[in-house]
């Protein structure tokens, strides 16, 4: 799903991560993880509950602060004071760079109640980024008929459905225009057939070649959309690869456990 890009800077990923390190108290939630995230790219991350999917994409865009290791944005370094549980970003010119670029999806939708669908799509990108309204929301109307809910622009959050809200969500994170999208399991809080709807989106976005790390228990949609699989095990990498490999040949016995437990749900 990678895409060929032509400006000098294509190599740099998106997002570098290097021996990133995260504790709660005494609890080590990552204890030394590394991931690289291409243009183009998709970055599927699994694992059990608690071994530190969720975590790892909030350090990716400065929603939890770790505690050791690097963050690197388009090859720029994350720039820290401080050290171990004390530490925190130097810059907040940077974080709120980092933040407008590396657009998060939850898993609840977080949608704000009091504004329609069309206004919350348009939020951000007028008051954050300061674009001109007229203009936000031309992007943002073509943008809610992408994720096919043209229909609820002036519809309030509580009328729509799970998978309708979470399609919202997504073409408000899309109106930011990221360099990155980052899914905390986009479709978990939904019923199966609300799932799929959010998954045909999800495949329509991998398909336009989009920069993206989702975190999802669903096997499924990291299969089919990935360039690269990484199974977190008890905060570390246990095994990562395509996913033809990850999910067809895996190599650690843990690995294998878990898709025997998962796929049989």
């Amino acid at each position: 799903m990678s895409d060929d890009m032509n400006d000098s800077t294509s190599d740099i990923p998106v997002i570098e991560i290097r021996d990133l390190q995260k504790s709660y108290g005494p609890l080590d939630v990552l204890k030394g993880v590394s991931l690289s995230a291409p243009r183009g790219h998709v970055v599927s991350l699994i694992g059990s509950s608690g071994s530190g999917k969720s975590t790892l994409l909030r350090c990716c865009n400065l929603l939890e602060n770790s505690h050791a290791g690097e963050i690197l944005f388009l090859g720029d370094p994350v720039r820290w004071k401080g050290q171990g549980k004390a530490r925190q970003p130097a810059s907040r010119d940077q974080v709120s760079l980092m933040r407008t670029q590396l657009a998060m999806v939850f898993q609840q939708f977080n949608l704000w109640s009091h504004m329609t669908v069309l206004q919350n799509v348009m939020e951000a990108p007028v008051t954050v980024l300061g674009q001109k309204p007229a203009v936000v929301e031309a992007r943002a109307r073509d943008l809610l008929a992408k994720v096919g809910i043209a229909d609820k622009a002036d519809a309030w959050p509580a009328q729509l459905s799970g998978g309708q809200q979470q399609r919202a969500a997504i073409a408000r994170a899309l109106c930011m225009e990221p360099k990155a999208l980052l899914f905390d399991e986009p479709t978990s809080a939904l019923d199966p057939e609300l799932q799929q709807e959010v998954v045909r989106v999800i495949k329509d976005l991998a398909g336009e070649h989009r920069t993206m790390i989702l975190v999802t228990h669903d096997m499924r949609l990291a299969a089919d959309v990935s360039d690269k699989v990484i199974f977190l095990h008890q905060g570390r990498i246990e095994e990562e690869g395509p996913p033809d490999q990850v999910f067809g040949a895996p190599k650690s016995d843990r690995l294998r456990q878990f898709l025997s437990a998962t796929m049989a749900q």
